[in-house]
């Protein structure tokens, strides 16, 4: 019988009030003491109505240098408390958030700044300069408000140099609350920008009701309370961070504790030290995790719950006993459409299953991607959605019109991932389409046979790609770019992979790299893997026995 995921039950029960303004005020009025933001590498914490008073502060301020609501504000910072407090201000005054990717610079840059026109901008010291290179293209921001790191005051000055109205950071902390009418729950919050692996990144203008939404479900993914702490140690930039770890925290009543970066030897002790409850892994962190030396207080910890994406299925249950974790979670979604898809807290899933649908918030479908006419069970398709609860969705890339409408085309949302089914309801991430393999006539998913060779001790590392056969009809041959923590020998990576994959799907190409090549936002950029093909230093398994 299909099941479908019936667990979510929103906290803030009138969709009118699905604002990051309405939730921070709530607390701050009925438990303005409780503490809201830890910072521990900058020794801070504060309270609800700590966080609400210096909102307030900084929206007044930037509306009395004449921020106007709908204005787009440029976030482009590290991870500190600043940073966080010039998030919720732009919530609380009506302005849009635009968090930047830290490692854009040139061309990335440009498009972004321009793409959205913004004209403030909140910056670190530190990134002065990559402004100052595309100052021709960014003359619409009108001033800048400099976090200084270090090298604040020379930086405001060379701003300024160059024709900007520019400050430090801190004479935000001067302004005075002004009453502005508060931002509706379909009114745009936020831009989030995809990494743009094929062509020039999208912004993804998010309504305030969707950042709530994406919040609402990882509190109902992890049940979330007022008495949890829930750390992040990814870039507030990502949404992973934002939406997905901090908002959460809020919608929950509950604290959130934000570290600058990820460290695969001080996460325990990140989690020991701040008393967390709750946390979040992305990509190969769980992996890295796993793989620091074992401790004898591994155990000495209050986590609960992890919402990991993905989860590594073959260490899941020893990372749980190890750390005495109670429960991972996981979600499928993409930052245009929340999270159709959740697993459900403390049950028992299948090895590699995403999740279940939603069923009281959306309506998805698999479908064949050249007819979008739907596929049966078992069968892959790709994964199609439509919210049931308006403003839960994106309103479409900012400024791209004709991107937005083939994305919605046949009034559904069409993902580009391609995932299966089973006759239970779980569904089960197959691959994005562009990266799916077939040799032989079978379909192989670059993602499952990532995820084996990941499993390697010394692999750290993996991107999966097709590369032209040799032999007539042959599609495909399967190449494994691997980086790995130690030397290591292909052959032997080949041999680990026996039993976890079908023979078919095993690598027959094993290139070793320093770092794969990735965009700014650290996704993978296969295509100039495919580019390079098979390199003179390649190994080729059908040249030596392998056992």
């Amino acid at each position: 019988m299909t099941q479908t995921y019936r667990d979510l039950h929103p906290n803030f029960v009138d969709p009118e009030g699905w604002t990051l303004n309405n939730v921070l005020r709530t607390h701050a009025s009925t438990t303005p003491d409780a503490p809201c933001l830890l910072v521990p590498e900058e020794n801070l914490e504060f309270t609800y109505a700590e966080m609400l008073a210096s909102a307030e502060r900084i929206a007044g301020s930037w509306h009395a240098a004449g921020a106007q609501q709908g204005d787009r504000v440029v976030i482009m910072a590290l991870n500190s408390s600043r940073l966080v407090r010039s998030w919720f201000a732009a919530a609380v005054g009506g302005t849009v958030e635009v968090p930047i990717n830290t490692n854009y610079e040139g061309e990335f840059l440009r498009h972004q700044i321009v793409t959205v026109g913004a004209r403030w901008a909140v910056i670190d010291d530190t990134f002065v300069e990559r402004f100052v290179a595309i100052a021709e293209h960014a003359r619409g921001i009108e001033r800048f408000w400099v976090i200084d790191t270090g090298h604040g005051d020379a930086a405001v000055s060379l701003l300024r140099e160059h024709g900007w109205q520019a400050e430090l950071w801190d004479e935000l902390e001067a302004g005075s609350p002004v009453a502005v009418p508060a931002a509706r729950a379909q009114d745009l919050g936020a831009i989030f920008f995809t990494s743009g692996t094929t062509g020039p990144s999208k912004g993804v203008a998010m309504p305030h009701s969707q950042l709530y939404f994406f919040a609402q479900e990882v509190v109902s993914l992890t049940r979330l309370t007022a008495a949890d702490r829930y750390m992040t140690t990814t870039p507030l930039f990502h949404g992973n961070a934002q939406f997905m770890a901090v908002y959460p925290a809020l919608v929950a009543g509950a604290s959130a504790v934000v570290h600058s970066k990820f460290s695969a030897s001080r996460w325990i002790d990140m989690v020991r030290d701040s008393e967390v409850t709750v946390t979040n892994f992305v990509g190969v962190m769980m992996d890295f995790a796993w793989k620091q030396a074992p401790r004898e207080n591994d155990r000495d910890n209050q986590l609960r719950a992890v919402y990991a994406a993905p989860i590594a299925d073959t260490v899941v249950e020893e990372f749980k006993d190890r750390y005495g974790i109670e429960a991972f979670v996981n979600a499928f979604g993409l930052t245009e459409t929340s999270a159709p898809i959740l697993t459900p807290y403390g049950e028992k899933t299948p090895p590699g299953a995403a999740g279940k649908v939603a069923s009281d918030w959306f309506d998805i479908r698999l479908v064949d991607p050249e007819t979008d006419r739907e596929v049966a069970v078992g069968e892959v398709g790709e994964l199609v959605i439509r919210p049931k609860q308006p403003w839960t969705c994106s309103l479409g890339y900012y400024g791209m019109p004709e991107k937005t409408l083939e994305a919605w085309r046949n009034l559904w949302f069409h993902t580009g991932d391609a995932l299966r089914t089973d006759e239970d309801g779980w569904f089960y991430f197959v691959d994005r389409y562009k990266d799916a393999l077939r040799r032989r006539g079978e379909n192989i998913s670059s993602y499952e046979v990532e995820q084996a060779v990941l499993g390697h001790p010394a692999v750290v590392e993996c991107a999966v790609i097709g590369v032209p056969a040799d032999v007539e009809a042959g599609e495909d041959e399967v190449l494994a770019a691997v980086v790995v923590s130690e030397k290591a020998d292909a052959a032997e990576i080949l041999d680990w992979c026996a039993g976890k994959i079908p023979a078919f799907a095993t690598p027959r190409y094993v290139r070793f790299l320093d770092a794969l090549p990735k965009t700014p936002s650290e996704k993978v950029r296969k295509a100039v893997l495919r580019d390079e093909g098979i390199t003179a230093d390649t190994f080729d398994r059908t040249a030596v026995p392998v056992a």
